[in-house]
């Protein structure tokens, strides 16, 4: 028979388990159809394609293919989109580190909303902070965030980095002090190259940077298919 005390023990043991899994719901769910709208006075959106401004930037659009994290394809075509003065400062980027033999090679720059949401989704819980929250938004939505790392001019060739794009660990932070000492070189001539154009590196993603200003502008969720 089931006692009074009984009864409030298994209650007690119970309530922890029950809000861990709320709280995972909540985390894993935003119901919203749309990005939250946001306060405030915002840019128009100019977003350009990179390549018609810099067609010595290379593209590896990695969520226009299985080649990512989540194993499929978030979008239908492999292309890549800033809002013209980032996009413009990256031309210059890509200009200044061909002295040194290497080229931009771009992972991801504008996303629709509507894959932020996606990728919130998948992300597994203890993940979640290389991820942008629907809720929020992601900077990527805003067309002013970008995921690059360099390649070798004479050969075509993606440079070997400290880490695969999209790896969720401590060797994708800035801080990271393992690999070889040219990665490290690599690491940190992308970092200064990028940060003299107005690119703010991102601290847990050595490959992401957001351009200055990108709050002025709002969440988007145009396809590429409307830019």
């Amino acid at each position: 028979m089931l006692t009074r005390n009984h009864a409030k023990s298994s209650i007690r043991r119970s309530v922890p388990v029950l809000a861990v899994t709320a709280m995972l719901a909540c985390s894993l769910c935003y119901a919203g159809s749309k990005p939250t709208k946001e306060k405030g006075e915002f840019r128009t959106n100019d977003l350009v394609e990179i390549v018609t401004l810099d067609p010595t930037i290379m593209l590896d659009i990695r969520y226009a293919t299985s080649n990512n994290f989540t194993g499929k394809a978030l979008y239908p075509e492999a292309r890549a989109f800033l809002q013209r003065e980032a996009a413009l400062a990256l031309v210059r980027v890509n200009a200044k580190i061909k002295k040194y033999g290497y080229g931009i090679l771009v992972y991801d720059a504008y996303r629709p909303w509507s894959v932020t949401k996606k990728l919130w989704q998948i992300t597994p819980q203890n993940k979640k902070m290389y991820v942008a929250k629907p809720k929020v938004g992601s900077r990527h939505n805003r067309g002013c965030a970008i995921d690059v790392s360099l390649y070798d001019l004479v050969t075509g060739k993606p440079m070997k980095m400290i880490c695969e794009y999209d790896d969720m660990t401590e060797r994708a932070h800035i801080c990271y002090r393992g690999g070889t000492i040219d990665q490290q070189k690599l690491k940190y001539l992308l970092i200064i190259a990028m940060n003299e154009e107005g690119f703010m590196p991102f601290s847990r993603e050595w490959w992401h940077f957001d351009y200055k200003g990108w709050k002025r502008y709002p969440v988007s969720d145009m396809p590429f298919s409307e830019l």
